[in-house]
């Protein structure tokens, strides 16, 4: 009895803290913290460091157009996925159920969570869902939106943008949760709910794909990645 009321116990902890309580599912470690095996991306600007995935564009050696990391593991559907990152400069992204447009090249379209440093100009991005090479944005921060079969949207506000986000500090490393099932979506960073997104738009929304990484044009910018789990659901 004492087991069920402690196991009880925390997931009515999690619950009350605004966590979703997680699917019994086998982890997947995507990355061995030894080498890029298991992904493909364009060696000048992807590489392994100090036990961590590094991305990075410099002022000899500056981005044209985005380029991805992709895992060549199986699509992915229904899942949670877990990772630490740290952003210098610049802004990335999290693609999921997305499509390779391009293997040779590195191009990938689809969702994408996003990720930016908290400068005023760009501190809105952080958690917003956007559809690379689709739609666009799809939700803003501290938006709960859904997406109909005939591709009208409705959506409200949540929470305050600027409040969700004040507690982190640019240089630090953040948890990122990405979390698929169905038709929802949901970003989670340091701990809170960004976005929550329904998309039943059938003509345009993905129910599966792969997994990247984004390196994006413009100024030198530097993204690390490490903890990289999966759970399928």
């Amino acid at each position: 009895m004492c087991g069920i009321g402690l196991a009880i116990g925390i997931v009515l902890a999690l619950l009350g803290s605004g966590q979703e309580v997680p699917a019994k599912a086998k982890v997947e470690r995507l990355f061995d913290g030894k080498s890029l095996a298991g992904w493909s991306g364009d060696p000048r600007y992807w590489r392994v460091e100090d036990g961590l995935i590094v991305g990075e564009s410099t002022a000899d050696l500056p981005l044209e157009k985005n380029t991805f990391l992709i895992w060549q593991g199986k699509p992915v559907g229904d899942f949670e996925l877990r990772l630490k990152y740290r952003l210098t400069g610049g802004n990335s992204g999290i693609q999921y159920r997305s499509r390779v447009l391009d293997e040779k090249q590195w191009v990938v379209g689809g969702y994408q969570a996003d990720l930016c440093q908290l400068t005023p100009n760009q501190s809105w991005i952080l958690g917003i869902l956007y559809e690379e090479k689709g739609r666009g944005i799809l939700a803003r921060r501290g938006q709960r939106v859904r997406i109909a079969v005939d591709g009208t949207r409705s959506e409200e506000s949540f929470a305050d943008e600027p409040e969700l986000v004040a507690h982190l500090q640019d240089g630090e490393w953040f948890e990122y949760v990405v979390r698929a099932e169905g038709p929802r979506l949901t970003h989670r960073v340091g701990g809170r709910l960004l976005v929550d997104v329904t998309d039943e738009d059938e003509k345009k929304r993905a129910t599966t794909g792969t997994l990247a990484f984004q390196l994006h044009t413009g100024p030198p910018m530097k993204v690390e990645y490490k903890d990289i789990e999966l759970r399928r659901l």
